[in-house]
């Protein structure tokens, strides 16, 4: 751990910034949990009269009253508990609740950037296994250390009340006792920064062999992925043990050297000098006091690792609610583009690479014209639409929309000007027709089966039991590839942008989708400016304008007949395609 990580006084104070909105809850959170300790150590103050004056028959009255006394004071006792844990709980799962979701809210908001280079299984144990260990460190521990606290504060109490001689022996292994508790918090914090590292790992080797299971299954990979997800399930195992060690060593430790303690008492109180001023009650509520002791001493050392791990998942999630999210630096509004774009002179590189993805990239696009890119993979394709959503910044140059540099648009009403299909179709778990008004959530049902029809999806949808409203499963799981695809497309139809984007959008299609999907593309391209990816040749022919790229760079630019006529690079991938 860096000596610039935050104290467990820093983490904690701030994680108590989030129970301001539930200060009710929490003022009576710890009324029940000192009223619970308070009684507890109260009963044990009345063991010195109940032996000196109650049993040795000095005050009759005393023992007339024992049994109502205990009655009521486990009643109380049973009622702050009640108030001290459910308040608690309370207050523990609401904080958990908002942080999971400005968690949420905040990854969600991350520039793609971020996406790119973090680990979706890491992010989700985040936003599960570490908000976890949030709850049981606000809940469980906290209640442990402020009820235990304040027990052991009122037995320390009791014991100087009645004999200020023997308790101050107990005093001696104080220094001990912190010394032990310091080193065992520093290492519970280490291990659990460890255990949540390896808990990512976990989730992230999971998903990713879960998402692949095809292609598990087609190359026969189960031993290899069975083999890598043992070594970091061992890990994590390995990790977890070093906790349980520290824990189960640190607390017969504390007990043994409070049983010194305790040892010594017993051998001063024999002692001729101390016979004299202790009585028999005073004696017994000491030593009940000290034995008392121990078991508090062990909840504190025992939850202390509890409470390490809550703080440590707080480092880790304010690691990323630290990071700042997607800067809209834009101010202009943009109602509805005119679909007039700009490239002008664009150059990008992602991050620190040397080698730019884009260079010196330009082209126009005037109202209702298709610019067509193609090219190898790695050529510049995606980057450019990329650049065009201002999901990443040009380095140098400009992208513009009506005559404005995109960036000086506000970045929600700059993506409204887009409508977006691309090969790697996402669906959400949900049915057709919520999926396909995803761009539109407030589209009426007339306006979402138009979209459908125009798309063919109510081709296949009709023939389901539920229609519109069926289920798609996972990620579009119960569809085919194709009509996978055509829900996106009947999405982008009913978003009515002025900016089309198509990225590979036929090519999971069969033959006659792709002869229904492309009717349907040609209309919705209509009174439209369209950017098209693609590597099907056959689907961009009638595009205005086609650029070939090639490492970032335009190395070919015109129509279909142009290129062709010109017999370069667009031309041999032509011939290349159709076998001439």
């Amino acid at each position: 751990m860096s000596d610039s990580s935050p104290t467990t006084w820093q983490t904690f104070k701030r994680l108590m910034g989030y129970t301001k909105v539930y200060k009710a809850g929490l003022i009576a959170a710890i009324i029940g949990m000192l009223g619970y300790a308070s009684v507890d150590s109260f009963v044990f103050s009345q063991i010195k009269p109940l032996i000196d004056e109650g049993l040795q028959g000095k005050d009759p009255e005393f023992m007339k009253w024992a049994p109502l006394f205990v009655i009521v004071m486990f009643i109380i006792r049973g009622i702050c508990h009640f108030i001290g844990n459910y308040c608690l709980a309370w207050v523990g799962n609401n904080v958990v609740t908002d942080i999971r979701q400005q968690l949420f809210d905040h990854i969600m908001a991350m520039p793609v950037a971020y996406h790119d280079k973090e680990s979706t299984g890491k992010l989700i144990s985040k936003l599960t296994y570490d908000t976890e260990q949030v709850l049981r460190a606000t809940s469980k521990a906290l209640l442990t250390l402020v009820q235990q606290g304040a027990f052991v504060i009122g037995l320390l109490i009791v014991m100087f009340y009645h004999s200020w001689q023997l308790s101050s022996i107990f005093l001696l292994i104080t220094p001990i006792i912190v010394i032990i508790v310091n080193y065992v918090s520093k290492r519970f914090r280490k291990v659990s920064k460890s255990i949540q590292n390896t808990m990512g790992e976990v989730t992230s080797a999971a998903e990713q062999t879960f998402n692949g299971h095809k292609v598990v299954l087609t190359f026969g990979g189960q031993k290899r992925e069975s083999e890598r997800f043992a070594k970091i399930n061992k890990n994590n195992r390995q990790q977890r043990m070093k906790m349980v060690a520290t824990k189960s060593g640190s607390v017969p430790i504390i007990q043994i050297i409070a049983s010194f303690a305790l040892a010594f008492v017993l051998y001063v109180a024999n002692l001729d000098s101390m016979k004299d001023a202790l009585t028999p009650g005073a004696f017994v509520n000491v030593l009940l006091c000290m034995s008392m002791l121990l078991r508090p001493l062990k909840l504190l050392t025992t939850v202390n690792s509890e409470f390490q791990r809550g703080m440590a998942a707080c480092i880790s999630i304010y690691e990323v609610l630290d990071k700042n999210i997607e800067q809209d630096t834009g101010k202009e509004a943009l109602a509805k583009s005119n679909g007039d774009l700009v490239f002008d002179d664009v150059d990008f590189y992602y991050g620190d690479e040397d080698k730019p993805s884009l260079s010196g990239l330009s082209f126009t696009a005037k109202p209702g014209e298709t610019i067509a890119l193609v090219g190898r993979s790695g050529s510049g394709k995606s980057t450019t639409i990329s650049l065009l959503l201002r999901f990443y910044q040009a380095t140098k140059g400009a992208v513009k929309i009506d005559g404005i540099d995109i960036n000086q648009y506000q970045l929600k009403d700059l993506r409204k000007q887009f409508a977006y299909v691309s090969q790697q179709v996402v669906l959400f778990n949900d049915s057709i027709a919520n999926n396909i008004a995803y761009g539109k959530p407030d589209a009426s049902r007339e306006e979402i089966i138009e979209a459908a029809r125009k798309a063919h999806v109510l081709e296949f949808s009709e023939q389901l039991a539920d229609g519109l409203d069926a289920n798609v499963g996972e990620n579009g799981s119960s569809l085919s590839g194709g009509q996978r695809q055509r829900v996106a497309i009947a999405r982008a139809l009913l978003c009515d942008a002025p900016f089309l984007i198509l990225d590979e959008a036929t090519s999971a299609l069969d033959t006659e989708s792709e002869r229904h999907i492309q009717d349907a593309l040609t209309a919705l391209q209509e009174n439209r400016t369209s950017i098209v990816i693609a590597h099907r040749l056959s689907t961009i022919e009638s595009a205005d304008t086609i650029l070939v790229l090639d490492q970032g760079k335009v190395i070919e630019q015109g129509s279909h007949q142009a290129l062709l006529t010109r017999d370069g690079a667009y031309a041999q991938l032509h011939n290349f395609q159709f076998g001439q």
